[in-house]
């Protein structure tokens, strides 16, 4: 059954949030939980950015004009998560700052999430119609086994 892109992101967004309300539940001490959480969280954040930037934004930037300055700020928001998660992969769930830096990580996608389908993604919808985000999503869910692996080879990394 295939999906429009907006339904494909916001299925993402649920994802990465039940994974961030696990990490939310877990004790101090479960630091094997909270590695396997936090690799499973830089993957699906890596591969979520990977196919915004490649298809849906450089996609919905021509659709909706008027959006362009979001565009640039979900670029500058994805640099900072992209930098976050490389910083996780290799922090020790052991280190002093461990945790602080997944509850910046967090509250910043959560604001990221919010903006996007409170803000943006209605104006895409109405912009691009039914059908357009259908191939789009076709386009994007087949992207997603091209994504990197490390958050610092997502373009907005480098931006």
């Amino acid at each position: 059954m295939s999906t429009d892109a907006i339904v494909l992101l916001k299925e993402d967004h649920k994802t990465v949030e039940q994974l961030f309300k696990k990490f939310e539940r877990t004790g101090d001490r479960a630091h094997a939980t909270r590695r396997r959480l936090v690799e499973s969280i830089i993957k699906e954040l890596t591969t979520h950015a990977y196919i915004e930037e490649a298809i849906f934004y450089p996609e919905a930037r021509e659709a909706v004009p008027q959006t362009e300055d979001h565009v640039l700020e979900s670029v500058e928001e994805h640099h900072v998560v992209m930098w976050m998660l490389s910083e996780l992969a290799k922090l020790e769930p052991t280190a002093e700052n461990f945790e602080a830096k997944v509850t910046v990580l967090i509250e910043n996608v959560r604001h990221h999430v919010e903006e996007e389908e409170q803000e943006w993604f209605p104006q895409v919808r109405k912009a691009m119609g039914r059908k357009r985000l259908q191939e789009l999503g076709e386009r994007m869910a087949a992207a997603k086994k091209d994504a990197p692996s490390d958050p610092l080879a997502v373009q907005s990394a480098h931006a």
